[in-house]
Formats: structure tokens, C-alpha cells, sequence
């Protein structure tokens, strides 16, 4: 079933949605109500071919735990030349505006200038963080997402040199796994990402690493890390 969202700021409840993940359409982009999907596991999408906005909560969601990152010997070797920097929060108009590149105006598109727009002011309220990678003063690479309890919802990423958003994913895990970061949210399943050690877990397993957070505190983000 997929249910018709009104200026309340109310979802459905998941389990109602249909076998895809689509629950809902309509409805504004607003914080508030980002948040208040987020919070329950559902994220938006823009369908610009049929000029909707679509809400999806997969009931069997695919995640990657930080201390489970696979680094293959390819990426080890990269990392080991340092020929990339990686910074947090830096840049983070920068790499949205990276990942629109990739995909604005294809077929399925989903973010354009109001969801651009929406992610930005969610991190200036330090709601959403991005991680850059740069070849010296050159952003090459990056992704961003969506800070909820002890968790990271990954949006978008990347890169406009081979292993890019790989780099930016690993330093992610990395800096997660450092500082008590416990699930990175994929949202769909890739070859790219399977690689790297996502998974899938049940929506209530996932929804459990999303509330355990009790006092509803941000994950924070050190905007001087830097690997």
C-alpha cells in the first residue's frame, strides 16, 4: 500500500508499505519531517518523471558495520601511497554538489535543487556531515549523509578519479569505528558496496542501532579530522 502524505507531520507505518520499500508519496522537505523520517528508517526520493516525491522504508535494509569495512589489497596499496587527502565536514556544499553532477537529469534522478537545498540547511543545523577527498587543493571525490543517533545514513557519493568514494567510505568506517559509530546505512544494495562489506539485516535489527541512542543526541562529527 502507498499512502498520500498530508501537511501533518505523520508516516504510515513501514510495515505497510509495498514489498519494495515505497510507503509514501508527496509531502514537503522540510527538517522536521526529515528527521522524523529518518528517525523511523525512511528516506526520500524525487521521481522527477512523474514529478512526485517518494518515501521508502525497505523492510530488509543493507548496511555495513565500520569494524566489518572490507579493504581489499587494491585500496590498501592506494591508501598506502597517500596520494589523496580525506577530510569530514570541510567542504560539504562541494561534494553535494559532486553528487548532483552524477546524477541530475538522468533517468531517476532524485537529487536536484530542492533536495539540494534541504540536505545543505540539515547541515548547517549539523543534522547531515560529508566526507571529501582531495588530490592537493582539488576535490575529487566524497560523500554525504544524514547523522541520526550513533549511525550515518548514506546519501550520495562520488568520484571523479578511479577508488574515490571507496577512499571516502573506508575513511568514514574508520573514523566511525574510532569514535563509537555503529552502523553506516546503505539504503540500496551495489556490487561496489557488497564489496565492502554491506549486508543485509532486518528492519527491526536496524531499527534498534537507530534508537539506542536513548537521550536522542546527534552523532557528532569532528570537522578537524583529517586522514
Amino acid at each position: 500500500m502507498v499512502f498520500q502524505l498530508c501537511d501533518e507531520l505523520i508516516f504510515p507505518d513501514p510495515y505497510l508499505g509495498e514489498e519494495d520499500g515505497l510507503l509514501a508519496v508527496g509531502g514537503d522537505l522540510s527538517t522536521e519531517r526529515l528527521l522524523l523520517a529518518y528517525s523511523n528508517g525512511i528516506f526520500p526520493w524525487s521521481d522527477f518523471r512523474r514529478d512526485q516525491r517518494l518515501w521508502f522504508c525497505p523492510l530488509q535494509r543493507f548496511v555495513i558495520f565500520p569494524n566489518e569495512i572490507h579493504i581489499s589489497h587494491s585500496m590498501r596499496s592506494l591508501i598506502r601511497k597517500q596520494r589523496y587527502n580525506v577530510t569530514i565536514n570541510k567542504d560539504f556544499e562541494g561534494v553535494i554538489s559532486g553528487c548532483s553532477e552524477k546524477r541530475y537529469n538522468e533517468p531517476g534522478a532524485w537529487l536536484g535543487e530542492e533536495m539540494i537545498e534541504a540536505y545543505t540547511r540539515m547541515h548547517h543545523e549539523g543534522w547531515a556531515a560529508s566526507v571529501e577527498v582531495w588530490d592537493g587543493d582539488k576535490l575529487v571525490g566524497g560523500l554525504y549523509g544524514v547523522l541520526m543517533g550513533n549511525c550515518f545514513i548514506g546519501e550520495s557519493m562520488f568520484s571523479r578519479v578511479p577508488s574515490a568514494s571507496k577512499l571516502a567510505l573506508i575513511a568514514l568506517a574508520h573514523w566511525m569505528e574510532l569514535n563509537g559509530g555503529t552502523l553506516i546505512d546503505c539504503q540500496l544494495e551495489t556490487p561496489h558496496l557488497k564489496s565492502m562489506g554491506g549486508r543485509f539485516i532486518p528492519y527491526d535489527e536496524y531499527m534498534s542501532y537507530l534508537q539506542a541512542d536513548d537521550d536522542g543526541a546527534k552523532y557528532e562529527v569532528d570537522d578537524d579530522y583529517e586522514a
